[in-house]
């Protein structure tokens, strides 16, 4: 093993682990916004709606992602004739390939993340929405003030979960050529023909990553935990 290489390549797994935490963010973001509004669809009464979220969840839960990247990017354009993805805002360098990459990622976190969301609204006793309703809070605002918050502190290690499997995730973006962190541990080794130190070297920066989320999460659970009580 020979890791002198990096004297000269490290600017590879800087740039590829800014691009991995940047797509790790925006997803989680997004997947957290829309995931919580399709739990609130699976959960309703009208049957179309309920429909329409669990055909969403179970086709996104149910195929690999590497065939949603796939269909993302190569489909769009070739359905929508003179279609590109447009360069996400304020990271025009990263090209289309990083707002392709974010949709596909925030696609498959929703489903993942309302079932997590739906779960968490479920366990949340039924005695508390009728207790805001009786104070003549509406059905939103008892979901937005009492119920979700509730369930977010319950559901609060699965979402943790939930994120790490994204930031290993997005490796498999590394597909359509954005130079996230898998990508450019392959660029360096195939120009230095080494084929296991770039892979080691990504991977201690995906667990430095994993590690560190993993105890924040911890310490923002058992702070909730505290408040509560």
């Amino acid at each position: 093993m020979n890791f002198e290489f990096l004297g000269e390549y490290w600017h590879y797994f800087v740039d590829g682990t800014k691009v991995t935490l940047l797509l790790s963010i925006f997803t989680v973001v997004l997947g957290a916004i829309f995931g919580t509004l399709l739990s609130l669809m699976r959960l309703s009464g009208l049957t179309p709606v309920r429909l329409l979220a669990t055909a969403y969840i179970e086709f996104f839960r149910g195929t690999p992602i590497i065939i949603q990247v796939f269909l993302v990017y190569y489909s769009l354009p070739q359905l929508i004739e003179g279609f590109r993805f447009p360069p996400f805002p304020f990271l025009e360098q990263y090209g289309g390939e990083f707002t392709a990459a974010v949709i596909t990622l925030a696609l498959n976190s929703t489903a993942y993340v309302a079932e997590i969301m739906r779960a968490g609204i479920q366990s949340v006793d039924k005695g508390q929405m009728e207790a805001a309703r009786s104070l003549g809070m509406k059905p939103w605002m008892s979901l937005r003030l009492i119920i979700i918050p509730q369930a977010f502190r319950t559901v609060l290690p699965a979402l943790g979960n939930e994120l790490i499997v994204i930031i290993k995730e997005t490796s498999i973006v590394s597909v359509i050529g954005l130079g996230e962190l898998m990508f450019n541990a392959d660029t360096v080794k195939g120009s230095l023909s080494k084929p296991f130190e770039p892979l080691i070297i990504a991977a201690l920066i995906y667990l430095v990553i994993t590690f560190t989320l993993s105890k924040l999460v911890g310490r923002l659970e058992r702070r909730l935990k505290r408040s509560h009580a």
